[in-house]
């Protein structure tokens, strides 16, 4: 985390959330204005895993098989031939996402959740790891489409980078340019430790009692009275492998439910269905409150 956090400065959270949605093996989501760091930190995390990267800038008029690819007749061999289209990476930039429209958007579900996609009735796996980091605007910004409550499911995490404080800031006016720093990233672990390291992430115990406590956490989430749909037992999944992640990063080989609580809110607001406008980032933290840790 020490070298992404030198190309990212004064985000060393942020940081640290996204090397537990890998490891974990989910999906990350990072909602924000442009220009804050979200490409960089995504360039920044296949060059210190030896990912195999691709980028895919998201427009309105971008096709699903401008995403998956496409199958080709060849009048030689008389069959159709597929050809891959970027999804076929280590690491997927999806930029700008809410700016495709949904049918665009709906083209990652199936790889999102199965790591695999389906073209003409043929089904071709992905490489492994498979992870995608998508970028959102926010959604009062001309031109967005907002992605759908199935498609937000996919995402581990949704982590928001924000302004840099002045220091940090201070730093990016007088230091190097941000590509010269990611081009002079070393890959710190290639694909098989990566392996290795989510294999050790997910073997971190958790006590019954912690499960009892988010088992507690998914079921306030479900009789919310601002909560229309509450969080599923996938994302109760999500959770506990997250934590697991993130206990393993601080140095433990056991979830304590500080874990459990710095991921919650990040884990679930985008989640959460809510009703009379209540947002999901204040729901999450108010379940967080109700919640006791026995």
């Amino acid at each position: 985390m020490a070298q992404v956090n030198r190309v990212l400065l004064g985000k060393p959270r942020q940081v640290k959330l996204a090397f537990t949605c890998l490891l974990a093996g989910g999906h990350l989501l990072l909602e924000d204005v442009p220009g804050v760091g979200k490409t960089t930190l995504a360039h920044a995390l296949a060059a210190s895993f030896e990912l195999d990267f691709q980028r895919v800038q998201f427009t309105s008029d971008l096709l699903p098989s401008d995403i998956i690819g496409v199958s080709v007749y060849e009048r030689e061999t008389g069959q159709f031939r597929f050809h891959p289209g970027p999804i076929f990476t280590g690491l997927l930039l999806a930029d700008e996402i809410n700016r495709a429209t949904p049918k665009t958007q709906s083209a990652l579900l199936e790889s999102m959740a199965e790591g695999q996609v389906t073209v003409d009735g043929q089904t071709h796996i992905l490489p492994q790891p498979f992870f995608v980091v998508a970028t959102q605007n926010p959604l009062d910004l001309a031109g967005t489409f907002p992605l759908p409550d199935s498609q937000l499911d996919r995402f581990m995490l949704r982590v928001s980078l924000d302004y840099p404080d002045a220091a940090a800031e201070r730093a990016l006016l007088t230091g190097s340019d941000r590509r010269d720093l990611l081009a002079q990233l070393t890959p710190q672990l290639d694909v098989a430790g990566l392996a290795e390291l989510a294999r050790r992430a997910q073997s971190v115990t958790a006590s019954s009692a912690l499960l009892d406590y988010l088992q507690a956490l998914l079921a306030a989430s479900r009789r919310h009275a601002d909560v229309r749909v509450g969080l599923s037992p996938r994302a109760g999944l999500a959770l506990l492998s997250a934590a697991r992640a993130w206990a393993m990063l601080s140095g433990r080989q056991h979830v304590l439910p500080e874990d459990i609580q710095a991921l919650f809110v990040p884990l679930a607001a985008h989640r959460l269905v809510t009703t009379r406008g209540a947002s999901g980032d204040s729901l999450a933290r108010s379940l967080l409150a109700d919640v006791a840790v026995d």
